[in-house]
């Protein structure tokens, strides 16, 4: 029997996206943990081996970009996945300077975004051996 040690945090507003996205991704074979919003995942989220965030941009309290912003004050090299339903040249430009490994417009290829959470998952787990 496989140990799942494997996470992915999903930060979005919308219930039916955390839900599909949830989903989607546990069938995949790695484990979530999902926050409506941004200040609870940042009272939570702590430097960990084997895991990415799947975030969405427009969040109630902090946007993406401060979230990512936050995660790097805090030390913690997390890999960010974003998903948005606001795709313009700016957004993602501000969002791969703030260190966005992925970006996805909403709605979310399935496919595209599980093989962005295996390469980041596994370029950190890369990273933890040398």
């Amino acid at each position: 029997m496989k140990i799942k040690t494997d996470i992915v945090f999903i930060v979005d507003d919308d219930l039916s996206a955390r839900k599909g996205l949830s989903r989607l991704i546990r069938a995949a074979g790695y484990d979530t943990k999902i926050y409506a919003d941004s200040l609870s995942f940042l009272n939570e989220v702590r430097e960990m081996p084997n895991a990415c965030v799947v975030l969405d941009m427009r969040l109630h309290n902090l946007v993406g970009f401060d979230v990512q912003k936050e995660l790097i004050s805090r030390g913690i090299s997390m890999p960010v996945i974003v998903v948005t339903a606001d795709e313009d040249p700016d957004t993602r430009l501000k969002a791969k300077r703030a260190g966005a490994v992925a970006f996805f417009r909403k709605p979310v290829d399935g496919s595209a975004l599980l093989d962005a959470i295996k390469w980041a998952i596994g370029d950190c787990k890369q990273g933890d051996d040398r």
